[in-house]
């Protein structure tokens, strides 16, 4: 990988980015989680739970590509 700053912080900013869609995804979960059920609320519940570990799943995926990055620039692996 080049010495390419501009590459990390992009990294480093869709890394950010994903997380705080997780946080949003989480706190739906929960809000959802906190009241008292219908079947239909119960339905959207487990979809947020759903939403939740898909954008979970693009966080670690975005945290790796970073982490590899950082590794290849600092220790050249």
């Amino acid at each position: 990988m080049q010495n390419d700053s501009s590459e990390l912080d992009k990294m480093q900013t869709a890394y950010k980015a994903a997380v705080e869609e997780w946080i949003a995804a989480i706190k739906q979960e929960e809000a959802l989680a906190s009241v008292n059920h219908t079947i239909a609320e119960v339905d959207k519940w487990e979809a947020a739970h759903f939403a939740e570990d898909d954008i979970r799943s693009k966080v670690k995926a975005a945290k790796k590509k970073y982490e590899d990055a950082l590794r290849e620039k600092f220790f050249g692996f």
